[in-house]
C-alpha cells in the first residue's frame, strides 16, 4: 500500500493514469457555468477580501474544494495529501487552482481556513450555500439546512471544465487521497484558457 502522502506524486508520475478522462455522469443542473468571460459566482481572495477575475485561472485546472476546518477527515486525513498533490502538479507544469467552499461555522473561520490553505474562496453564506445545493455536497452537520439528499459530505472536489461545468467529481470523503487519482489532468477541457 502506498503511503497517502506519496500517492499524489506517484499518480503524476504515471501520466497514463491521469490521461484517462473520468467524466462524471452527474452534471449540475444549475447555472454554475461561465458566462462568456466570468464564473456565475464570485471568487474572493481571502487575504484581501476582494473579488478576483477569471483570468487568474488562465492555463490552470480549476476545482471547487468542499471542506471544513472542524472536520478531521479534511484537515488530518486528506489535506496533507492534497497539498502534496498541488505541489506535484505545479512541479509537473500542470498547475491547479482550488476554490474553497466552506462548511465552517462562520465567515471569519472560513476566511482564515482559505488563507491557511492558500486557496481562493467562494464567499461564505448565500453563495457557498447555493453551490452546496447545486452540487449536492455538504457536511453532515448541515443536513438540517440542506436536507439528506446529498451525494457526498466533506471533503469533496468538483473539477470544473473550462466552461465552468462539472468535469469530474472526486469523492474524497469516501476514498480519501485515492480520489485524487481520478482527476482528468490531461483532458484539454480541464485546462482554462486552452
Amino acid at each position: 500500500m502506498v503511503h497517502p502522502l506519496v500517492l499524489p506524486m506517484a499518480l503524476l508520475a504515471k501520466s497514463s493514469m491521469l490521461s484517462q478522462t473520468s467524466r462524471c455522469a452527474w452534471r449540475s443542473s444549475s447555472s454554475t457555468a461561465l458566462s462568456s468571460s466570468k464564473l456565475s459566482f464570485p471568487v474572493m481572495d481571502p487575504s484581501s477580501g476582494k473579488e478576483i477575475e477569471e483570468d487568474l485561472f488562465q492555463d490552470k485546472r480549476v476545482a471547487l474544494y468542499f471542506a471544513a476546518g472542524w472536520c478531521p477527515m479534511c484537515t488530518r486525513a486528506f489535506e496533507p495529501s492534497l497539498e502534496t498533490f498541488r505541489q506535484a502538479c505545479e512541479e509537473s507544469n500542470k498547475p491547479v487552482e482550488f476554490l474553497y467552499v466552506s462548511s465552517d461555522k462562520d465567515s471569519d473561520t472560513a476566511t482564515q481556513r482559505a488563507t491557511e490553505l492558500n486557496m481562493k474562496m467562494v464567499p461564505f453564506g448565500e453563495t457557498s450555500a447555493k453551490l452546496k445545493k447545486d452540487y449536492t455536497i455538504w457536511a453532515g452537520s448541515e443536513a438540517l439546512q440542506f436536507g439528506f439528499g446529498r451525494r457526498s459530505g466533506v471533503p469533496a472536489i468538483v473539477v470544473l471544465d473550462k466552461a465552468g461545468q462539472e468535469l469530474a467529481f472526486l469523492p474524497a470523503e469516501a476514498q480519501g487521497p485515492k480520489a485524487l487519482s481520478s482527476w482528468p489532468m490531461d483532458d484539454e477541457m480541464a485546462i482554462w484558457g486552452v
